[in-house]
């Protein structure tokens, strides 16, 4: 009911009451008593049938909107990783619904100067799902381009960001989680701000494991937040993994999630492989884990390997 408009509300009114009650309509005549019973419970069906189809014509041209933002939203993503030499990068995404609130990406960033090349790696999830999470991440993925080509600091730069997603926050209901980081490929050199995002892991090729946690709050939260940036530097043979929740989160028919550990034993198995081959083990894995269970939430995930 509460997703009519009145006019609709009426007409379903109307239409049960008629089904309900189906009242009686009687005629007189002159000397005689004729009662004539009218049955209006069909009237009530095709006022039924009548909203139905209404209802179905608006859910068509929904859902060919929504086809339309999906394509809008593939362009805001990148296709394929850009080349960067000594570091290889796959990534992949599945939305829950049409529309998704996940967002990734990798592109150049000019440093302080000309000889100072930088790339940028950013995963996010935005809180919620479908269409207001997808307009979020939009918004998300704008702010991010166009401050980026700016020469200040990634703390100064996620600050930036941080300060004009509250203006679009609805006082922090719509917040988004994300990892940014800033890679110098002549060091391998990782400069990361995690905002309130699933830790990502970094499994160096002595079997250790780091956890990329230095940051704050979530972006969109609080306008005047501070962000503390960590720093890593990569070798030959590390492992760089980001994703979102709707990764380690993936239930299966009992009900259980698939859970760090699980990704850890994907990628200490085919550590030899390439992301993209990693990405696709990882893929079918997860999809053998879950079943026929629906997806519940955006599954996104990057991977990044120093060769």
């Amino acid at each position: 009911m509460e997703k009519l408009t009145p006019a609709r509300r009426l007409l379903l009114l109307v239409a049960l009451v008629l089904l309900i009650f189906n009242p009686e309509v009687s005629w007189h005549s002159q000397g005689n008593l004729h009662v004539v019973s009218v049955d209006f419970r069909l009237l009530g069906g095709l006022l039924l049938f009548l909203l139905l189809i209404l209802e179905v014509a608006d859910r068509v041209v929904m859902k060919r909107d929504l086809q339309i933002a999906r394509e809008i939203q593939g362009w805001l993503l990148p296709n394929v990783p850009p080349a960067i030499p000594g570091i290889e990068i796959a990534f992949q995404t599945r939305p829950a619904n049409t529309v998704a609130g996940d967002y990734y990406d990798v592109f150049a960033r000019p440093g302080r100067t000309p000889e100072d090349k930088r790339v940028l790696v950013a995963v996010a999830d935005v809180a919620g799902k479908s269409i207001p999470a997808a307009l979020l991440m939009a918004t998300f993925q704008a702010s991010l381009r166009t401050l980026s080509v700016t020469h200040s600091s990634l703390p100064e730069l996620v600050t930036s960001i941080n300060q004009y997603a509250c203006t679009n926050s609805q006082g922090g209901l719509r917040f988004t989680t994300a990892f940014l980081s800033e890679l110098d490929p002549s060091t391998g050199t990782l400069t990361y701000i995690n905002a309130g995002h699933n830790a990502p892991m970094l499994c160096r090729k002595s079997g250790a494991l780091e956890r990329l946690d230095a940051g704050g709050l979530p972006i969109g939260i609080k306008a005047d937040a501070g962000y503390e940036s960590g720093s890593v530097v990569l070798a030959p043979g590390d492992w760089l993994v980001i994703f979102t929740d709707g990764v380690v989160e993936a239930m299966n028919t009992r009900g259980d999630e698939y859970g760090e550990p699980r990704l850890l034993a994907n990628i200490a198995t085919a550590a030899n492989v390439s992301p993209t081959e990693m990405m696709s083990h990882i893929m079918s894995e997860l999809d053998r884990f879950v079943g026929n269970t629906p997806q519940h939430d955006d599954v996104t995930c990057l991977l990044l390997k120093v060769v």
